[in-house]
């Protein structure tokens, strides 16, 4: 399974868990706009490390803005 449907799985099911009502998943959706709160992220960042062996916020410079931006994190993170 690629970056982008791991991270589009765990955001549906950390959705569903929370009962958090997701927005539609696209590049451009602000993460603030996702529907999801801190605690979502949390889950979905720690399950993230787990399922692929690395966290890319360790040595992030930036924080990713939109869906699209998270997605990129992690794919350039395991090149």
């Amino acid at each position: 399974m690629s970056e982008r449907a791991t991270i589009t799985s765990l955001f549906e099911q950390v959705a569903r868990e929370q009962q958090r009502k997701l927005s539609p998943l696209s590049d451009d959706l602000r993460l603030l706009e996702s529907g999801l709160d801190s605690l979502s992220f949390a889950l979905i960042v720690a399950r993230l490390e787990d399922k692929l062996g690395y966290d890319p916020f360790d040595t992030a410079e930036s924080f990713p803005v939109t869906f699209g931006d998270f997605v990129r994190l992690y794919e350039s993170h395991s090149r």
